[in-house]
């Protein structure tokens, strides 16, 4: 074996690990904003809506507030959390949309 051949063999399990690391990442990221949401919707609209409801936000009972409301505004908030924390871990690990259009402009 040539060293071009073991400077590929070697860049190629540098890539792989790459993109494990960054996978684990991504699944670290998600197991997070799925406990938040699974925390907001399920915890606070249903679980804990009777304590909850003893506060109350714009005249409804927070309980109900969060069961109608809350969790949805939380929702979509997520949603927000996820593009920023992913364009960061893009850049992180060196993938996304601004680095293939780079490697395109290159070839």
């Amino acid at each position: 074996m040539n060293s071009d051949e073991h400077t590929k063999q070697a860049s190629d399990v540098s890539q792989i690990d790459n993109q494990k690391n960054y996978w684990k990442a991504n699944l670290k990221l998600l197991a997070k904003l799925l406990v938040v949401w699974f925390t907001v919707s399920f915890g606070c609209g249903i679980i804990l809506a009777d304590w909850l409801d003893q506060f109350s936000v714009f005249g409804f009972k927070l309980g109900f507030w969060f069961a109608q409301q809350g969790a949805i505004y939380v929702f979509v908030a997520l949603i927000f959390v996820y593009a920023r924390q992913m364009k960061l871990l893009d850049r992180q690990f060196g993938v996304g949309d601004e680095n293939d259009a780079d490697q395109e402009s290159q070839s």
